[in-house]
């Protein structure tokens, strides 16, 4: 028998990595491969935790979902061989989140926590060129820039900020900056 089936502690939720932007592919498949082969016994849900961002963009408001956890999927399921390879050999899967190959259930307190995140709405203001930004978030958090070009298709933006002296663009998702506060 072999570690996975000993670890078999019946319907948890375990966390799946994944590509990043991949989680919805493999959600969809995963779901196609439960019906297919019948496996709902052993894997019973797949959540991607998103929230709702509302953006004010030229003066109209639109809502965006948006991961939470990039990367990530949620599954519950019972950790089996058959259930670890089906989830495992899924195109754009790279493991489970757990100690070398060992995959790690969350917590009921972790999954209530998570999911109660779910769908609150972040507004986020409206911001335009030339703007004075604030980075709110990442390696740069705190650091205040001009916002010099707005990526709309991708929903990234350019700040430029200052550093020993020299001028340094970023590219950054458009969530991570807030329009400064005026003095």
């Amino acid at each position: 028998m072999s570690d996975i089936n000993e670890m078999n502690e019946g319907l948890r939720w375990y966390v799946a990595h994944t590509y990043s932007g991949y989680e919805n592919k493999v959600k969809m498949n995963l779901e196609k491969i439960v019906e297919n082969r019948k496996l709902g016994h052993l894997i019973s849900e797949i959540y991607i935790p998103t929230e709702t961002i509302v953006e004010a963009d030229g003066g109209k408001e639109k809502e965006i979902e948006s991961k939470i956890f990039p990367a990530y999927v949620l599954i519950k399921m019972v950790m089996t061989d058959e259930s670890w390879h089906v989830v495992r050999n899924i195109r754009g899967v790279t493991g489970f989140v757990g100690p070398g190959s060992k995959p790690v259930p969350l917590s009921d307190e972790e999954v209530a926590a998570l999911i109660s995140e779910e769908n609150k709405v972040t507004e986020v203001s409206l911001i335009e060129l030339g703007d004075t930004v604030t980075i709110i978030d990442g390696p740069f958090e705190g650091f205040s820039g001009k916002l010099t070009e707005i990526h709309s298709d991708v929903d990234e933006v350019t700040v430029t900020v200052s550093t020993v002296g020299k001028d340094m663009p970023i590219r950054l998702e458009k969530k991570l900056v807030r329009k400064a506060a005026e003095n």
